[in-house]
C-alpha cells in the first residue's frame, strides 16, 4: 500500500457534486502516419496493456480508512478493467472545434468513479482533417503537472514506429486492499502520529501563512504570521532557515464575475500561438517566454472585461502553479506543487508598460517565492486532520467567494521541441484542460509543444457562456505586443 500525503488529501476532499478533482488534456493527433493509418480505441488499448506496469497510478484505487481517521491508501486493484477506462466516440457529421470543445466540456464534468482506478481515455472521431483527439481524465489526487508529463513520455514515442518496452519488474505492484479491521487498525496506530506531524511544519508554516492559498485570507491570518516572525526572531531560532522571506505586500483582490459559486456545468475553448512569435517578443523587451504569456492573458483579459464594462479599476490577481519537485523525486507521482500570488496589469492600458510591469512583477514574485519552504503547500496541509478534510475544504471555499484569494488561474507548462506519436498516430497540438473552483471560476492553461503554444481555457458556463471570446481576445493582445517597441 501506498498512503496519499495531506496534500494529495486535500485534492480529494475538494471534490463536491459542483467542484471535481480531476486534470484533463486533450490531444490531437493525425492517424495517417501510424502503420494502418488509424488511432481508435483498440491501438490504445494494446498500447496501454504494453506499457500500464510502467504507469503505477493507472492501476491503482482508493482504499478509504474507516471512519477517516486517517488519509486513504493507494493499492492495487486487483479487478482492474482496462475497458472500462477507454472509451470511443465519434463527434457528429461536419463538426468543428467548437463541437469538439462542447463535448470536452460534456466529459470533464462528470466526476471519476471512486470505485476504480482515477482515470479515463476517450478515443474521439470525426475531428476536420480526419484527425482523432485524445482526451485524458486523471485526478489531481494521482499526479501534478510535473508527474502528468512524465506520464506523457510513458504512452507517448519519439518515432512512429514506437520502441522497446522494458518487461514488468519484481515487486512493481503495491498490494492489495486489507480488511476493514486492518485499516482501522492502521488508522488507530497513526492517529496519535497526526499531531506530531503538524507541530513539525508550525515552523515553517505558520510565519508564511500568507503566502498558503485561500488561507492568507483567513481572519487574523496576517497578525498570526507577523507574530510567528516577531517571535523567531526575539527566541534566535531558525524557524525562517535562513531566509529573509521579503515582507509580505498585501494586493486587494477585485471582486470579478469569476469569483463566485461556480455550477457542475464548463465552458472550454482551446487554440494555438505562434510560440516563434513569443520568442520575438520576448527577445525584443529582455523578458522571458512566461512574461509574454502573463502579459498576454492581462491584456487579453482586460479587453475583455472592458467589452462588458466589468473591467476593476484594481489589477486582477493571479494565482501561477509552480513545481517544487526535486531531481531525486522524479517518477514518484503524487503532488508536489506550491504556488505564487500575482497582480497581473489588467489596468495597465499601455501595452509595452504592461508588458515591462509584468516582468518586474513575476521577477519579484520567482525572488519571494525561492525564499519560502519548497514543501510549504504540504506542511499546512498536515495541520488539518484527515477526518474533517473535507469539511475544511469546504470552508476555505466559501471564504474564497466571499473575500476572493484571486480571480484567475494561469499556468504555463514548458514541453517537448519534437514531434511526438501514440501508436504511431503523429501529436498535432497538446491542449491542457485544467480545474476551476469555487471561488475561482477561470482557468488559463499553456502547454508549449514544438513551435506553438497550445492553449486551453475552462470557465463555469454560469459565468461565463462561451469561452471562444476569452481566447480572441489573448490572440489580439499578442498581436498589438508584435507591433509594440521596447
Amino acid at each position: 500500500m501506498r498512503q496519499l500525503t495531506a496534500l494529495d488529501n486535500q485534492f480529494l476532499a475538494l471534490e463536491s457534486r459542483r467542484n471535481y478533482g480531476h486534470v484533463s488534456g486533450l490531444a490531437i493527433y493525425d492517424p495517417s502516419t501510424a502503420p494502418n493509418g488509424t488511432l481508435d480505441v483498440g491501438d490504445m488499448c494494446r498500447l496501454l496493456s504494453e506499457r500500464i506496469h510502467l504507469i503505477p497510478p493507472f492501476r491503482w484505487k482508493l482504499a478509504e480508512v474507516p471512519l477517516g481517521i486517517d488519509t486513504p491508501y493507494w493499492v492495487e486493484d486487483e479487478d482492474f478493467d482496462l475497458d472500462f477506462h477507454v472509451r470511443e466516440l465519434s463527434l457528429p457529421p461536419g463538426a468543428d472545434d467548437r463541437k469538439l470543445a462542447e463535448q470536452v466540456a460534456r466529459i470533464v464534468a462528470r466526476p471519476l468513479d471512486r470505485a476504480r482506478p482515477l482515470w479515463e481515455l476517450y478515443v474521439i472521431h470525426g475531428l476536420p482533417d480526419g484527425n482523432v483527439a485524445l482526451l485524458t481524465k486523471v485526478h489531481h489526487a494521482a499526479i501534478d503537472g510535473v508527474s502528468g508529463a512524465e506520464l506523457l513520455t510513458i504512452l507517448l514515442d519519439t518515432e512512429p514506429t514506437g520502441r522497446e518496452i522494458p518487461p514488468p519488474k519484481d515487486g512493481d505492484h503495491i498490494g492489495s486492499r486489507p480488511n476493514q479491521l486492518e485499516m482501522l487498525g492502521r488508522g488507530i496506530l497513526r492517529a496519535p502520529l497526526q499531531p506530531l506531524l503538524g507541530l513539525r511544519a508550525v515552523p515553517r508554516a505558520l510565519p508564511n501563512v500568507l503566502d498558503i492559498p485561500l488561507v492568507s485570507e483567513m481572519p487574523g491570518a496576517g497578525l498570526l504570521a507577523s507574530a510567528s516572525k516577531t517571535a523567531a526572531r526575539v527566541v534566535g531560532t531558525d524557524i525562517l532557515h535562513g531566509n529573509e522571506v521579503l515582507e509580505y505586500a498585501p494586493t486587494r483582490v477585485p471582486r470579478t464575475r469569476f469569483n463566485g459559486r461556480i455550477s457542475a456545468h464548463r465552458r472550454y475553448a482551446f487554440g494555438q500561438l505562434s510560440l516563434d512569435t513569443v520568442k520575438e517578443v520576448k527577445n525584443r523587451f529582455g523578458i522571458t517566454v512566461n512574461d509574454v504569456v502573463v502579459a498576454a492573458c492581462a491584456g487579453g483579459l482586460r479587453r475583455w472585461l472592458a467589452d462588458r464594462d466589468e473591467l476593476p479599476e484594481d489589477p486582477l490577481v493571479a494565482m501561477v502553479p509552480v513545481s517544487v519537485r526535486a531531481p531525486e523525486q522524479a517518477g514518484t507521482f503524487g503532488n508536489r506543487v506550491s504556488a505564487m500570488f500575482v497582480p497581473i496589469p489588467t489596468n495597465e492600458d499601455d501595452p509595452a508598460t504592461r508588458l515591462r510591469r509584468t516582468h518586474e512583477i513575476l521577477d519579484i514574485a520567482k525572488t519571494r517565492h525561492r525564499a519560502l519552504p519548497a514543501d510549504l503547500m504540504q506542511d499546512f496541509a498536515r495541520f488539518v486532520p484527515a477526518a474533517v478534510n473535507a469539511r475544511a475544504a469546504r470552508l476555505a471555499f466559501r471564504v474564497g467567494t466571499r473575500r476572493p484569494a484571486m480571480n484567475v488561474v494561469i499556468s504555463n507548462v514548458p514541453g517537448p521541441r519534437i514531434p511526438l506519436y501514440c501508436a504511431g498516430a503523429r501529436m498535432e497540438a497538446n491542449h491542457p484542460v485544467s480545474v476551476i473552483t469555487d471561488g475561482v471560476g477561470l482557468n488559463i492553461t499553456v502547454q508549449s509543444y514544438m513551435d506553438h503554444l497550445d492553449f486551453g481555457i475552462v470557465v463555469d458556463r454560469e459565468q461565463v457562456d462561451d469561452a471562444w471570446p476569452i481566447l480572441d481576445a489573448l490572440r489580439d493582445a499578442l498581436r498589438i505586443y508584435e507591433e509594440c517597441t521596447a
